[in-house]
C-alpha cells in the first residue's frame, strides 16, 4: 500500500513556461551532456583512417581552395592582411558556426527514437552539439594560432586589445547557432522540406558573411545590409583583433549581440512549444 506521506522526487510537467530553459535540471544531467559530447566526437571519426587529423585537414584544404579561387583568380581584397591567414580566420569561425547550426537543426528528427523512450531535458541535446563542436573549434583554433604566430613574427599580423573579446565572440556564435538551430529543429518536425533546404541555405549564407572578403569591399546597399548580418560584427571583430585589419566598429558587435539574443529567445519559445507535442508529428 502506498504511503500517503510519500512525495515524488521528480515531476515531469508539460505546463512550464515557454521561456523556461530549466537550466537547473540540465545541470543535474551534466553527465548525460558529457556522454553525448563523447558520442558525437567518437562517431564523427569512427572507421576513418586519419581520425581527428581531419580537424586539421579540412580547414587547411578549404583555405588553400579559397586562396586559389578567391585570392588568385577572383583577386578579392583582404584589407592588407596575408591572404592565407585571412581565409584561415574566416574558415575557422565559419566551420564552427555552420556545423553547429546544421547539427542542432536535427535535434528533434534525429533523436526521436531516444526522446520517445526516456525522459531528460531536451535542451541537453542541442547544448551537447554546440559544446562538442566547440571542441573541434578548439583544435582548429590551434591551427589558426600557429599560422598567426608565423605571420606575427614576420610583422604582418597586428593584434590589439580587442583580442580579449575572442571568448565573447565564440559565445555569440554558439548562441546564434543554438537559437537558429532550435528554430529550424522546431519547424522541421512539421515541415520536413526545410531540412533539405537548410544545407543549401547555409552555403548561400556564407557568401553573405565576410568569410572570404572584408566588409570594406562592399558598396552601397550591400554594405548597409551586411551590418545587420549577426555574423558580420563577429567576423570583423575577430579579424580586426588578431590581424589588425577590417572595417570594425563596436556598434557592429552591438547590433550582432542584440539580433542574436532576439533569435535565441525566439528559438527557446519555439523549442519549448514543440517539445510538448513533437512526438505526434515526427
Amino acid at each position: 500500500m502506498n504511503d500517503p506521506q510519500q512525495k515524488w522526487t521528480e515531476t515531469i510537467d508539460a505546463n512550464h513556461s515557454l521561456f523556461d530553459l530549466k537550466l537547473k535540471e540540465v545541470w543535474k544531467y551534466k553527465d548525460l551532456v558529457y556522454m553525448f559530447i563523447k558520442r558525437d566526437f567518437v562517431s564523427s571519426f569512427k572507421q576513418t583512417i586519419l581520425g581527428p587529423v581531419w580537424f586539421f585537414i579540412n580547414p587547411i584544404l578549404t583555405t588553400i581552395v579559397y586562396l586559389i579561387v578567391f585570392g588568385r583568380i577572383a583577386k578579392l581584397p583582404t584589407d592588407g592582411a596575408p591572404p592565407l591567414l585571412f581565409y584561415l580566420a574566416g574558415v575557422t569561425l565559419w566551420n564552427y558556426f555552420s556545423t553547429s547550426l546544421l547539427a542542432t537543426s536535427y535535434t528533434f528528427s534525429g533523436n526521436a527514437g531516444i526522446f520517445g523512450k526516456v525522459y531528460f531535458p531536451r535542451l541537453v541535446t542541442p547544448l551537447s552539439i554546440v559544446l562538442s563542436n566547440l571542441m573541434r573549434f578548439g583544435v582548429q583554433f590551434i591551427l589558426f594560432i600557429l599560422g598567426w604566430a608565423y605571420y606575427y613574427f614576420k610583422g604582418e599580423a597586428h593584434p590589439n586589445i580587442w583580442i580579449l573579446a575572442t571568448p565573447f565572440l565564440i559565445l555569440l556564435m554558439a548562441l546564434f547557432a543554438l537559437g537558429v538551430g532550435m528554430i529550424f529543429s522546431s519547424l522541421t518536425t512539421k515541415y520536413k522540406d526545410l531540412s533539405m533546404l537548410l544545407g543549401f541555405g547555409i552555403s548561400l549564407y556564407m557568401y553573405a558573411t565576410p568569410v572570404i572578403y572584408p566588409v570594406s569591399a562592399l558598396r552601397g546597399i550591400f554594405r548597409d545590409v551586411a551590418y545587420y548580418n549577426p555574423l558580420t560584427g563577429i567576423f570583423e571583430c575577430f579579424k580586426f583583433a588578431w590581424l589588425g585589419v577590417g572595417d570594425f566598429s563596436p556598434a557592429m558587435l552591438g547590433i550582432s549581440s542584440v539580433i542574436i539574443l532576439v533569435l535565441l529567445m525566439i528559438g527557446i519559445v519555439a523549442f519549448n512549444k514543440v517539445e510538448k507535442t513533437f512526438m505526434d508529428t515526427v
